[in-house]
């Protein structure tokens, strides 16, 4: 097998290592030719992570499949504080309630991308260890070994200080460096993984377990990812892009990468799917409508790998009516996407119910597209209907004042669409006996 940091520098996850002297290097190497212990950590302060997240958890599933064991460091005792890493202000305190429902939520994602039974990864969370810790003894013990000098230095710190930076956020430093000294002596984790923004946090972590321990430890940095065009990975204009259903369908998240910049494809496939590399890079070659086909596997491989292969399927067959509907078997053979959809089935697609009178008497278009969320505002419903980016069932849109209704109904719905690919149907909510129920046709 290979050895997994070769995996990581060919797919783009490396940024920075601390192992940069050829001996450092050789000696991580060799640490990771046998089974080795690293970890990352994530914040509690949503009960969701987002596709933001993605690239960190995907590095732990990297390590898992090459034999390693990874921990997902869950940050309950850091989260009471806030980390002032890369923020341009200080984050709002979180209670302990908040925080352990937050924790709950994550641990159930992250079970959805790594295998926790047997040791084969650990699910821990560091308000065990730093929710007993004695002040004076940590000041005595651990704080002793840091310099406020080469603090200031870090650049977390440099731009805290810069918007003002509180005592308890100067403190997260520390409390991470300790959070890998504690799992270096309890779980012989000697990788700590994590954003670039966290390098300081890391490089203190490192010296702490030289001066308490005498040994060497790790650290691997990746990228903070943007767009091509410059958006903050996983924010869109309608919000953040979430991995808990409920917040982002599973037919949303799909759109979410099937809408991928044509220039960001090939290395989003490399970061975000499992497919072998010598078959990635056929697609940096493509580009146009040859695309089209690539984007549709990234589309089905981050949905299933984020969903499971049923939820992948159905946002797959849905998007199908919209995208291409073959898949030309040279494109990225390894990837079980179907090659060929025959039928969409359109019940995954964000659908909105109207009354029935409602639709009998017609609704502006520009109305329609906020009540449906496409649009935030009529103006901005008006200036995308102005613009030619409105369309109902294929059709564009001529005028704001246009009247939508049961003329439109194609299938048992109105299918309305947001540029080149959000769409969202609008079907009939029918009165029976005074009780109102959706049809949505077939």
């Amino acid at each position: 097998m290979s050895n997994v940091l070769d995996v990581l520098e060919e797919r783009g996850f490396i940024y920075q290592m601390t192992a940069e002297a050829p001996s450092e290097k050789a000696s991580l190497r060799a640490l990771l030719e046998g089974r080795a212990t690293c970890y990352i950590g994530f914040d509690p302060t949503s009960s969701s992570l987002h596709v933001g997240s993605l690239v960190p958890i995907m590095a732990l599933v990297h390590m898992q499949r090459h034999g390693h064991r990874p921990i997902a460091l869950i940050g309950g005792g850091t989260g009471l504080i806030g980390d002032p890493s890369g923020k341009t202000e200080m984050r709002r305190i979180l209670s302990r309630q908040e925080i352990v429902q937050n924790a709950l939520g994550l641990r159930r994602q992250l079970e959805k991308f790594l295998d926790f039974e047997e040791d084969r990864a650990l699910l821990l969370d560091n308000v065990d260890w730093l929710g007993s810790l004695n002040y004076i003894e940590f000041l005595r013990d651990i704080g002793v070994h840091f310099s406020v000098n080469r603090m200031l230095s870090a650049e977390s710190i440099r731009k805290g200080l810069e918007r003002g930076l509180s005592f308890i956020e100067f403190n997260y430093m520390l409390l991470q460096a300790y959070d890998f000294w504690h799992l270096f002596c309890r779980y012989d984790c000697a990788i700590q993984m994590g954003g670039s923004d966290q390098w300081g946090n890391i490089v203190a972590g490192i010296e702490l377990i030289r001066k308490l321990q005498g040994a060497q430890a790790y650290g691997i940095t990746f990228p903070l990812l943007e767009t091509s065009s410059g958006r903050k990975m996983g924010k869109t204009e309608s919000g953040t892009v979430w991995l808990d259903a409920e917040r982002t369908s599973p037919y949303e998240y799909y759109q979410f990468w099937i809408n991928t910049e044509d220039s960001d494809v090939a290395r989003f496939l490399a970061l975000f799917t499992f497919l072998p590399m010598e078959e990635l890079r056929e697609v940096e070659g493509l580009g146009g409508a040859d695309l089209n086909p690539a984007k549709a596997v990234l589309a089905y491989e981050a949905t299933r790998i984020a969903h499971g292969t049923e939820a992948a399927l159905e946002a797959h067959r849905a998007s199908a009516i919209f995208g291409p509907k073959e898949i030309p078997d040279e494109i990225l053979p390894s990837s079980s996407v179907p090659r060929r959809v025959d039928r969409a089935d359109l019940s995954s697609i964000p659908t909105t119910a109207l009354e029935e009178s409602r639709l009998d008497e017609g609704v502006p278009a520009h109305l329609l597209l906020v009540e449906t969320g496409l649009c935030r505002s009529l103006g901005d419903a008006r200036r995308l209907i102005a613009q030619g980016g409105a369309y109902c069932n294929e059709r564009r849109i001529g005028s704001h004042e246009e009247l939508l209704g049961k003329g439109d109904l194609l299938g048992g719905g109105i299918l309305l669409r947001k540029g080149k690919k959000t769409y969202h149907r609008v079907v009939v909510r029918a009165q029976k006996d005074g009780v109102s129920t959706a049809r949505s046709g077939g």
